[in-house]
Parts: structure tokens; C-alpha cells; sequence
């Protein structure tokens, strides 16, 4: 997923510290990833301008040597599971498209409620341990899918629902007019950007929540790290963390309400968000489930991908094939949408 151009600037800065003009200064450097798997994010990229951006397109490609792995390591190793893999890659390489680009999903991965099948027994008042939630998600395409999913899942999850308010506002230019803002509090509220927590944020205590911001890596406080809602305050969340460094795996943490801005290509208005610096973990999207192993993991598909690799993600997300569960329209007949860049992987040993 790294642009191009991330890796061309580590190249020539070793290639300057070194005084050597070759390929990372003749270090021998190594890459791992799957051309199968999403490509960088290019916001409101074309497809040209998506492939344009990855390593495959570089300076630096025609120096590179391919070395192949052969064996899907994430998967329990049984044939049948052999078999699944065998239908994973050729997902990813787009090998059984049919004329309107669409895969068929296998009939035992076909469900009609994601919440019983991934999330079995979570209208129950008994306590679940971390590991239930760190086993299992649901994936969704866009996030306004993810906000849906994590609503829904929490109205179904015991216990007391609490909303925490943010303070929103707009960053003037110029300092005298800071006490005058020409948007309402309303309208602001009203603002979702992929960037910035909800502004109406309505969590439970138990519930799993996941962090939008890097607060203190050496407490193991980064980004996307997931916590356990153990107490919840107007200015402050008392969570247990769950996932990340073993160091820290149920350490009890206070997150406190931090002052975010949203990024100039997520909203033109110029917007700070004072709120918790997180987000329900109940589901997330298949992008940022990208490099994790789940033993559960359901697919909403009722919207169908529209990136490279966004299926072959989803689908290999589980690590068996027998608890991937998909939710599709009932229209789609078994379908759905397989988006293949074939360009990307041409000339690939696949």
C-alpha cells in the first residue's frame, strides 16, 4: 500500500547519507506484500492514478527481484483449507470473473444476520472476555457501512447507552473574528469526516472501542489499538486495552478528550473536534483490516467493493474458510462485485 513516492524518497536519502548513487545506496533492502491486496489511497484517484502510485510503476521496480511465498501461513493447514486458499488467490487475480465482473460467493459463506453469526450471544447480560472481541469483526466497504454496523451492534449489546458531546469549531484565519463563528453548532455536529471521531459518540460500558490517534506509544496507546470500555466519565474513559504489544495487554488506561482537526482533503472547512480520539471496533472497514488475522469475520456486501483487492482482503482476512460469513443483496444471486486491476499484476509469477 505505500505510494511510490515514499519509497523513491527513503531511496534517495540513504543513497545521500551514503554518497552511493545505486539502488538504496547498495544496501539490500526488502519489500513484503501481495499485489493482490488493496493499493495505495489516492483520494478521488482514478484507476490510472492508483496504479500510477504503486511501487510497480517506481524507478526503483526494474531493480527489484521477486521472491515467492507458496504457502498461506494465516490459514489452518487441513486440505480443505488448502482448497479455500487455492480460491482466494485466483479471487485476487481476478481469474473467475464473469462478463459483468462479479465472483461467486460459496453457498455455506452466504448468511442473512451477521450479528448472530459473528457476534453469537452478545445480547446476552453475561460478561465476555477480550479474546471474544479480538477473535471477530465485521468488514464493510465504506464507513459510513462501518457507523451503521457498530449502531446496530450496539443497540443489541446489554447495558446503558451513554452519548458524549463533542465541542466543535471553526479555525478562522484571522485571530480577531476567533470569536465569532458563522457555522452552527448543529451544523458542525452534523459533520462526518473519515478523520475526526463522531461528534455524537454513544458507547456502553463492556463495549470495544478502537483508537483514531497515536497518544503514547510507550503505554502502547497507538493507532488502532483496541480497548475495552470499562467506565465511562463526561471528560475522561477508564479502558483496558486488549490488542498490540503483549507488554500491555490488559493494562487499565484513562483516554482523555483531545482537540482534532479534520484534514484538508476530508472537509473544506477548516473544522476542530474536541471529543475521545476513538471509534466502536464492532466492525471496521476492509482497508484497515488489511495485515490482521481474525477467527471470525463477517462481509457486508449489501455495497459492493469498488477498489482493487477490496474482496480478495475481506475474504482472507479469517483464518479458516468455514467461519467467513458474507451478508449480500438478495438481488445479487449468489454475486458480488470483484475489482481487479489486472495491469497491476501482469508479468507476476501468480
Amino acid at each position: 500500500m505505500q505510494h511510490k513516492f515514499a519509497i523513491d524518497a527513503v531511496n534517495r536519502t540513504i543513497q545521500d547519507i551514503l554518497g552511493i548513487e545505486t539502488p538504496f545506496g547498495g544496501l539490500t533492502v526488502l519489500f513484503g506484500g501481495d499485489f493482490r491486496q488493496t493499493l495505495p489511497v489516492i483520494s478521488h484517484g482514478t484507476r490510472q492514478q492508483v496504479v500510477a502510485a504503486s511501487i510497480r510503476r517506481g524507478r526503483i521496480w526494474r531493480d527489484v527481484n521477486m521472491l515467492y511465498l507458496d504457502q498461506n501461513m494465516c490459514l489452518e493447514q487441513s486440505p480443505e483449507m488448502q482448497e479455500f486458499a487455492n480460491w482466494l488467490l485466483n479471487v485476487g487475480a481476478g481469474t473467475e470473473l464473469d462478463q459483468s465482473d462479479t465472483t461467486a460467493v460459496p453457498q455455506h459463506m452466504v448468511c442473512d444476520d451477521l450479528a448472530e453469526e459473528i457476534y453469537p450471544g452478545i445480547r446476552d447480560n453475561g460478561w465476555k472476555e477480550d479474546q471474544y472481541f479480538l477473535d471477530r469483526s465485521v468488514l464493510a466497504c465504506t464507513n459510513d457501512s462501518v457507523m451503521e454496523l457498530n449502531s446496530e451492534l450496539l443497540n443489541l449489546f446489554p447495558g446503558v447507552e451513554k452519548t458524549l458531546l463533542s465541542a466543535d469549531s471553526v479555525v478562522l484565519e484571522d485571530a480577531a473574528e476567533n470569536e465569532y463563528q458563522p457555522y452552527s453548532v448543529e451544523y458542525l455536529n452534523s459533520l462526518v469526516s473519515s478523520s475526526l471521531p463522531l461528534a455524537h459518540l454513544k458507547l456502553k460500558v463492556g463495549c470495544p472501542i478502537m483508537l483514531l490517534r497515536n497518544l503514547d506509544a510507550s503505554k502502547g496507546l497507538c493507532n488502532c489499538t483496541q480497548l475495552r470500555v470499562l467506565e465511562i466519565r463526561n471528560r475522561v474513559l477508564k479502558c483496558r486495552i486488549m490488542s498490540g504489544d503483549v507488554r500491555f495487554g490488559g493494562t487499565v488506561v484513562f483516554i482523555p478528550r483531545i482537540t482534532l482537526s479534520a484534514t484538508a482533503e476530508d472537509m473544506a472547512i477548516p473544522l476542530q473536534r474536541r471529543q475521545f480520539p476513538v471509534q466502536l471496533s464492532f466492525a471496521m472497514t476492509i482497508n484497515k483490516s488489511q495485515g490482521q488475522s481474525l477467527m471470525h469475520v463477517g462481509l457486508d456486501l449489501r455495497g459492493p467493493v469498488f477498489l482493487h483487492g477490496q474482496l480478495y482482503v475481506g475474504l482472507s482476512r479469517c483464518t479458516s474458510g468455514q467461519r467467513v460469513k458474507v451478508l449480500l443483496k438478495e438481488v445479487d444471486g449468489g454475486r458480488t462485485a470483484n475489482v481487479v486491476y489486472k495491469e497491476i499484476l501482469t508479468g507476476l509469477n501468480l
